[in-house]
């Protein structure tokens, strides 16, 4: 599977946790669009040069807020793939939105073109959780938004935040069920994390808002995982939910090691061999496409990078760890090294092997980066 991804580095306003690449000033957004497009036909060869490569299976435009586009902006992005890359005959083309930018007529317009998958931005459906967050939509934009996206497109996502300060259970509870109402086949719900130089970090540290706590996150999580697991969706990613046949053919790419390119300002992309991103500044994006040149750092990943990977989205996936790969693709000393790491984690009840294939347990899911990190090797090379 090959994917492009393409982010759109621009929002309305800034969500007090978000610490991605965007800019609030939209001056460049024309400007920007071009060079985006004419990123894309550059890197054609990436792809063609792939003796593995039989068509671009996922387009994803992320950010930022995409749906801040112009229908037209995101028609002429998804036809300079098609006019310069093979593309598969039903891709997945994902749109990331905000409820705010989705009225009717967006929603009919997006519809009637290639895109086939929203993906759509809710958070909470508390008028107070949207407010400490700083989103640009309201509780009732949330609801409408679905009522409406839910008659014209069958394959929608939706995105939740749990572990909110004085956010209790039932809260929570009553979130993930306005969720199921409206019968999306995909959520994906991740816990409220305070990164670096965001506003959510100034408000803790000045005290304005408690610093969420990790007990209440993992109640939170297995409240989550049950509540969708009685609902006929499957746990297939730590944060991700889908019904059979929903799941996210994009991120799914990502978690099993699939190839992809990243199309514009901060965007990743992996080759197999080595990974490489582009620079987080619109500016300094805007000048090197303009002298036809990618604005890129790459780094070639050694073997103990790529076994790090594979063991942090393995464990995160119900695919697992496949003890069978780890031997062949990297030798008995990984595998020797795996299982000793491995082995306390077992014996608590957090990981087991099924299959030959090293997973967690339904306890383990919510600890899955953490006990990663202690499969991690850092010294074999």
């Amino acid at each position: 599977m090959s994917g492009i991804y393409i982010h759109i580095p621009f929002c309305k306003q800034a969500c007090h946790y978000c610490d991605f690449h965007f800019s609030t000033s939209l001056k460049k957004k024309d400007e920007m669009v071009l060079a985006l497009a004419n990123e894309i036909a550059m890197r054609k060869g990436e792809f063609e040069d792939d003796p593995e490569f039989s068509g671009v299976e996922t387009i994803y435009f992320g950010g930022g807020t995409p749906s801040i586009l112009e229908i037209d902006d995101l028609r002429l992005l998804i036809d300079t793939v098609y006019k310069h890359y093979k593309v598969v005959e039903n891709p997945e083309i994902t749109v990331e939105a905000n409820p705010d930018d989705l009225s009717e007529e967006r929603i009919i317009e997006l519809s009637k073109n290639k895109v086939n998958r929203l993906s759509i931005g809710i958070q909470s459906f508390f008028e107070d959780d949207l407010k400490l967050m700083n989103r640009a939509h309201n509780s009732a934009e949330a609801k409408k938004s679905l009522e409406i996206a839910t008659q014209y497109f069958d394959n929608i996502s939706i995105d939740l935040i749990y572990g909110v300060p004085q956010m209790s259970n039932e809260k929570w509870l009553q979130n993930i069920e306005t969720a199921l109402s409206f019968n999306v086949p995909h959520i994906s719900s991740y816990a409220l994390t305070v990164e670096p130089k965001t506003a959510l970090h100034t408000f803790i540290q000045k005290g304005i808002i408690p610093q969420p706590d990790d007990e209440v996150a993992q109640e939170h999580f297995h409240l989550l995982v049950d509540k969708l697991e009685e609902n006929g969706f499957i746990h297939y990613e730590l944060s991700n939910f889908g019904k059979e046949n929903y799941f996210s053919k994009n991120n799914s790419s990502y978690w099993l090691g699939k190839k992809y390119i990243g199309i514009g300002p901060s965007a990743h992309s992996y080759n197999g061999i080595s990974r490489s991103w582009n620079v987080s500044n619109n500016a300094q994006y805007l000048k090197s496409i303009a002298e036809n040149q990618l604005p890129s750092e790459t780094e070639t990943l050694t073997q103990t990078d790529r076994y790090n990977e594979y063991v942090m989205t393995g464990l995160r996936t119900i695919w697992g760890i496949s003890l069978d790969r780890i031997e062949t693709e990297f030798g008995t000393g990984y595998l020797d090294y795996l299982n000793q790491q491995a082995a306390k984690y077992v014996e608590d009840h957090l990981l087991f092997v099924d299959e030959n294939v090293l997973r967690t347990t339904k306890s383990g899911k919510f600890l899955s980066d953490g006990i990663a990190s202690d499969l991690f090797l850092l010294n074999l090379e």
